[in-house]
Order: structure tokens, then C-alpha cells, then sequence
């Protein structure tokens, strides 16, 4: 049988830490702890698991604390986990026969990660595919019978294991300022990371995250370099930016730029949303309407779903047209039995 090591980085993770190290110690033949800073009793539930527990000086990298945690693995394969995850019994079961029966050659195991929507940030959807166990050691292999290479893409296995992701609070904050410090370093973001930072700013952005994030943005609205998806990306964020910091003068200046550049869903909401406040229903329900049946979403699949049609519902009764309004609101509990929302 495989050995594997969990590695975890951590810091102040005390009311979760032990759920966590109590579903997976019987699993596991190493634990390395990592700690970036704990102020408190971190380290010492820690300790009831495991005598590998390391510091380490947090330099605001995530990756680079996951590496070191990573450098001190000896088992066959390497679990990675966050301090908030669980495993229940029927996924602790599959874990064990995945770790009996896993063949030589996967590289990478892929689990379930649910229960995702419980804070609303960056995800339309509960449950995922993430990779969480990795090999230590990774051999190249030659293929192909002539003109032969080296095989680089890792051989990837989905399991059926589920891991439940059970925050205590929404990391939004934390990872909205992660990421405002990152735009501004020299190199700017990935796409990925571009992505993801303009996703977490619209679904969980405050009025600050906003006000931190509109100059970077704005720099790439202004760019004759971006890719049309960054723009379009960009424009939307300036949009709802622009709106939540009452300048509304740049509000119809991005929203104009966006509706060229090809509207979003997202876009059109926030526009209709301005003249619903403004009690122009009639105008309203023109932006809602495109919203739901005339664009595409780019971050919440819900803004040309139940949001765009509840809106217009609202509007409808509104402007005293019942029968319509009692027809979106239909299709408003369809969408949400089709997207499986309460």
C-alpha cells in the first residue's frame, strides 16, 4: 500500500483544525504542519497529531508556504488539505480503497470539493473537481513507437471522494486584499488570477474592495494589449465599481464601452438595477430583459437567471402588468429547480 503525507499550512486555525486532523489521521502515515504565524492554539492541537510542525515567515505567497510544507513529504504521494475541510465516514471509506488500490502510474487524484456556495464568493456551483492528492516523486516515461517523447502531462485520476469545505466564516476579505497586493506588484496578475479577482470582487466585493480594485482595472480598460474576454471582464467590474462608489457619470461611460465590446449579463443587470432605483421601471425591465434572454454571464450564471427574471416580475407589478408578472415569476422558481437553488 502507498504511504501519503498530509501537508497543511495554517495560521490561527484553532476552532477548525482538530475536526479536520481527526478525519484524516487514520488515513495518513505522515502529517507536516506548517504554520505561517499563529497568535493562537494552533500549534498545540497540532501537536496531539503530529511532531512535523514547521514555521514559516509568511511573505505573502501562498504557493511558496505550500512548496516548503511540500519539501518536507517522504510518503509515495502527498494530501494537500485546508484546515476546514472534512471527511465523513463514506469518503474516509473510498479514501481507504483509493489508497489500497491506486496504480503506479497516476500522478494526480482529483476529489470532490462541495458545499461551496455557503458564503456565495467566487462559484456558481456546490461541488467541483480539485486536485488534492499529488505523487512525490514523478518519473518521465518515453511514448509513442516512433518519434518518440517524453510523456509531460500527468496522468490524472477523478475519484469519487468528496470533501466537504466547511468555512466557518467568508475568506472574501482576505483573499480580495491577497489579490489587490498582487495586481500591484510588478507583473500584475496571471489570468488566472485576473479571473479569479474580478469573479470575487463582483460576487463579494464591498464598497472598499471596489475602491481598491478601480484603478487596476481601469488601467486594463485602457489597454491596447488585453484580449477581448480580459476586456469585456474589465468593463463589467468598472460597471458595478463605478455604481457601488456613486460615480455615476462613469458608470454610463464604462457601461457604453461594455455594451460595444458585447454585453454581459452582469453588465445589463447593474444598469437595469440603476433606473429600477430611479423608479423608470419601463426602462428597467428593458436591461433585465436583455439580461435574461439577450446576453451571456460572465461571472453569475444567476444575473441572466433568477435575479434578471425576478427583476423583471418586480418591474412588471410595478407597471401594473400582473399576468406578466406572475409568468417571470414562474420562470423564476424553473430556473431555480433546474439550477437546484432553494
Amino acid at each position: 500500500m502507498v504511504k501519503v503525507s498530509l501537508c497543511m499550512i495554517v495560521k490561527n486555525e484553532e476552532k477548525v483544525l482538530g475536526r479536520c486532523l481527526s478525519c484524516l489521521a487514520d488515513l495518513m502515515d505522515e502529517i507536516i504542519i506548517v504554520d505561517t504565524g499563529s497568535t493562537d492554539g494552533t500549534k498545540n492541537i497540532a501537536a496531539e497529531y503530529t511532531d512535523k510542525i514547521y514555521d514559516f515567515r509568511w511573505i505573502d505567497d501562498f504557493s511558496a508556504a505550500r512548496n516548503f510544507a511540500f519539501s518536507k513529504a517522504t510518503g509515495d504521494y502527498i494530501y494537500s488539505a485546508d484546515a476546514d475541510e472534512i471527511l465523513d465516514e463514506v469518503n474516509k471509506e473510498r479514501f481507504r480503497i483509493l489508497k489500497e488500490n491506486i496504480f503506479p502510474e497516476i500522478e494526480i487524484v482529483q476529489m470532490y470539493y462541495t458545499n461551496q456556495m455557503k458564503f456565495r464568493t467566487v462559484y456558481n456551483y456546490d461541488k467541483e473537481y480539485r486536485p488534492k492528492l499529488f505523487k512525490r516523486l514523478r518519473g518521465f516515461t518515453w511514448i509513442d513507437p516512433i518519434h518518440e517523447t517524453v510523456r509531460t502531462a500527468p496522468v490524472v485520476f477523478d475519484s469519487d471522494i468528496e470533501i466537504i469545505h466547511e468555512q466557518e466564516e467568508s475568506h472574501a476579505k482576505r483573499d480580495l486584499e491577497a489579490l489587490h497586493r498582487a495586481a500591484g506588484r510588478e507583473g500584475g496578475l496571471s489570468g488566472r488570477l485576473f479571473d479569479m479577482y474580478a469573479r470575487e470582487l463582483y460576487l463579494a466585493g464591498d464598497t472598499e474592495d471596489f475602491k481598491n480594485a478601480e484603478g487596476f482595472f481601469e488601467e486594463v480598460c485602457a489597454s491596447d494589449t488585453c484580449s477581448a474576454d480580459a476586456l469585456k471582464t474589465a468593463l463589467c467590474i468598472m460597471v458595478k465599481a463605478e455604481r457601488v462608489l456613486g460615480n455615476i457619470r462613469k458608470f454610463f461611460k464604462y457601461a457604453m464601452k461594455a455594451v460595444t465590446a458585447g454585453s454581459a449579463s452582469e453588465m445589463c443587470l447593474e444598469v437595469g438595477d440603476y433606473y429600477m432605483e430611479q423608479e423608470d421601471y419601463e426602462e428597467a425591465s428593458i436591461w433585465f430583459y436583455n439580461a435574461a434572454y439577450e446576453t451571456e454571464s460572465i461571472f453569475d450564471a444567476r444575473s441572466r437567471g433568477d435575479k434578471a427574471l425576478g427583476r423583471m416580475a418586480e418591474c412588471c407589478r410595478k407597471l401594473g402588468i400582473m399576468e406578466k408578472a406572475a409568468y417571470y415569476e414562474e420562470r423564476v422558481k424553473e430556473w431555480k429547480e433546474n439550477a437546484g437553488i432553494e
